[in-house]
């Protein structure tokens, strides 16, 4: 990889704005950070937008279907974190997949179930707020997006059906095309999203498994079951949590990433084969 060097923007003493953000740095840096700049607002208002189409769109007629394969990936990413934890606690990771109603199951021999079933919706979580937090940045972004491909690799690794195969394909397909257009700038929107939709995730799954589908076993019916106290009691402390990383990823972007548009271009000058 080829080093890259961003240069400090120049202040003239004409410049009321860049010297009132130089003063502001100095005088109360913990401000500073974070105070959104003029670009981070814009992704502020994207993550709003975002928000709001996917909490709308999840379960209305016809319009789901635009979310669909999101959601399956998301579904992916859910179980990658059940199969990698099982891993982390020795166990042996037998399948992966996912089913055209937004399902997944991993099979599993061993492990320890108090870390594995919690897994999949806190990993996931994890892993939306990472995403969040480098969707302010397409350096960042495009670091990201190695790591997501990496998680569906894995997933390929460990997938038994062809509906889970075609969906890890699909988007580290996405993602490649993404790296070349625009110099990374739609792979970063596109790592935001799914970032957003990792964490709003947890909430329809619980909503899914715990209220609207009464019947069917989820993970945190089965973590009751082993652990104690009620399936809705752990599925809400669950969702408190991937509430507290969508937050946090959405802090650590805001203080992390101050770079202008002009400047992320140039960090990616050295990185990305454009």
């Amino acid at each position: 990889m080829a080093p890259f060097l961003i240069l400090p923007r120049q202040i003239s003493p004409d410049d009321p704005v860049g010297t009132n953000n130089t003063f502001e740095q100095q005088s109360d840096p913990v401000q500073y950070a974070f105070t959104p700049t003029e670009d981070q607002k814009i992704i502020l208002y994207i993550i709003a937008g975002y928000t709001a189409a996917i909490l709308l769109l999840w379960n209305m007629p016809i319009a789901k279907i635009l979310l669909a394969p999101f959601k399956l990936l998301t579904v992916g990413l859910h179980e990658f974190c059940h199969a990698f934890v099982g891993c982390l606690t020795c166990a042996r990771i037998e399948s992966i997949e996912i089913d055209p109603d937004e399902g997944g199951a991993t099979q599993m021999i061993g492990g320890n179930a108090m870390c594995t079933l919690p897994a999949g919706y806190l990993g996931s979580s994890l892993i939306g707020a990472i995403l969040v937090m480098c969707g302010f940045n397409i350096f960042a972004s495009k670091v990201a997006s190695i790591f997501l491909g990496t998680c569906l690799l894995f997933t390929l690794w460990w997938a038994k059906n062809w509906l889970t195969r075609g969906i890890g394909i699909a988007f580290i397909g996405v993602m490649l095309l993404l790296w070349y257009i625009a110099h990374g700038a739609g792979l970063k929107y596109f790592v935001l999203f799914m970032g957003v939709m990792s964490c709003l995730y947890c909430l329809w799954d619980i909503l899914d498994d715990l209220v609207f589908r009464k019947a069917y076993g989820s993970d945190a019916t089965k973590f009751a079951e082993l652990y104690g106290l009620s399936s809705r009691t752990w599925g809400v402390i669950w969702f408190f949590v991937s509430v507290v990383f969508f937050a946090g990823g959405i802090l650590v972007g805001l203080v992390a990433f101050k770079e202008t548009a002009e400047e992320q271009e140039r960090q990616v000058e050295g990185f990305g084969w454009r």
